[in-house]
């Protein structure tokens, strides 16, 4: 176990910079637009030999035009409840604002650890407009400068003293699942429901997710660590720098996954960036489950049924088709006993390994069934087949002049290797070596 500590605050007091400052990361998006970070974003940190983990949180705001005001702060409030230290994040060039006597009155209702830490104090003319500071009535604070750094040795001191007294325990070495797609396909929807709590922002708005949003499952006897990812865009359409960011975390978050679980928008169908996307999956060799969300508004109209968009979704899909395809409501709770069984199904696929002995067995007897076509006079004989030791399906095929083995004939051994084995819902790797 290790201790919790919240950075709160309103928008644009530096709250991302020092949350990547403290977990020495660049998890968090910072912009000098106010108002970026909209969920909850969870780090790490290891002081004086201390590890706790760091939550940053939205820009609280009091009666504003953001359409997101009051779900940042049920964020905060979770932030808040979660944590044993709350750090509050105050801007020592704009002073006291009505935005912050509010975020006071709301933490002298709380029984946490609350500490005063004044950002932007790069002089020491501002060491002495900060003490204005003890007006909120919360105590003592401490001056830091988030982006440089200044200070903030001092305060993760005082954290590690105040930090209640854990043991930590690290964590086991569980699945990754990225929860991935376009904007407003209901993946924070998804994630919400599985976890039965409010751990994302939705609104019907697109784009609301910004951050790579991490969450713990243990539910159901499954064990994951499920990622909500920003919705990827065509290039052309993403205009704002902050967007481009949150791509690139999406992007991230999915090469680091075990499997990806594609949520696409049954009205929509697949479109030509859901075909990017997969294409990214199998580029970095992940699992893959595509659930298509939003059907019950589909049979509702009764335009066609699941078999006939499977049809055609396969059709798109090849040569990589052997793909679980799901049928689901996040909205009415459809089939989402399916996805956690089917998720561990292509987890449990990807780690799968085939002895040289059974793999020959079957291999060499659909060779000679099939023998690879001779290219330019230059005959191919395959010798044996072995599994490579990677982290994903991958084969080596051993034989004669084997740069002249044309992608078909690697597709057909693939085929037969799925016929044989249980690879559905990952991509793999078919090699020739000169023997």
């Amino acid at each position: 176990m290790s201790g919790i500590v919240a950075i709160v605050g309103r928008p644009n007091v530096g709250k991302s910079t020092l949350f990547n400052r403290l977990t020495e990361s660049k998890k968090a998006i910072v912009d000098a637009v106010s108002g970026v970070t909209r969920d909850r974003q969870y780090g790490e940190s290891i002081w004086n030999g201390k590890t706790f983990n760091i939550i940053d949180t939205g820009g609280l705001t009091i009666k504003s035009d953001d359409v997101f005001e009051d779900e940042i702060r049920k964020q905060v409030r979770l932030a808040i409840d979660e944590a044993d230290i709350i750090i509050f994040l105050v801007d020592v060039v704009n002073g006291i604002t009505d935005h912050d006597e509010a975020i006071a009155n709301m933490l002298r209702k709380s029984t946490k650890e609350i500490m005063i830490v004044v950002n932007k104090v790069d002089d020491n003319k501002r060491q002495y407009d900060a003490v204005e500071f003890y007006k909120l009535g919360l105590g003592d604070y401490l001056c830091i400068s988030s982006i440089n750094g200044s200070g903030t040795g001092d305060l993760l001191d005082e954290v590690v003293k105040k930090l209640p007294e854990t043991q930590y325990v690290e964590l086991p070495d569980i699945p990754h699942i990225a929860i991935i797609g376009r904007p407003n396909v209901g993946k924070s929807s998804l994630l919400n429901v599985l976890t039965e709590t409010d751990r994302n922002i939705v609104t019907p708005i697109a784009g609301t997710t910004r951050d790579s949003v991490g969450t713990r499952f243990t539910k159901y006897g499954y064990d994951y660590f499920f990622v909500d990812t920003a919705g990827l865009r065509k290039k052309e359409k993403v205009h704002e720098n902050i967007e481009f960011y949150s791509v690139l975390r999406s992007i991230r978050s999915l090469e680091k996954a075990d499997v990806c679980i594609l949520l696409l928008d049954a009205e929509q169908g697949i479109e030509s960036q859901d075909m990017n996307i997969v294409r990214l999956v199998v580029k970095n060799n992940k699992g893959l489950i595509i659930c298509v969300n939003k059907w019950d508004l589909i049979q509702d109209k009764g335009t066609y049924t699941a078999r006939d968009f499977e049809e055609k979704l396969r059709e798109k899909l090849a040569p990589f088709n052997d793909i679980p395809i799901l049928f689901t409501s996040v909205l009415e709770k459809q089939r989402l006993q399916k996805i956690l069984s089917e998720t561990q199904q292509v987890y449990e696929n990807r780690k799968r390994r085939i002895t040289t002995s059974q793999l020959n067995e079957v291999m060499l007897e659909a060779i000679a069934q099939h023998h690879p076509p001779a290219i330019k006079g230059k005959f191919i004989k395959i010798k044996y087949v072995t599994q490579l030791p990677t982290p994903w399906p991958a084969f080596a095929f051993f034989c004669s002049n084997s740069k002249y083995v044309r992608e078909p004939y690697k597709r057909y051994l693939e085929n037969k290797i799925r016929a044989t084995y249980d690879f559905k819902g990952v991509p793999i790797r078919i090699f020739m070596r000169d023997k």
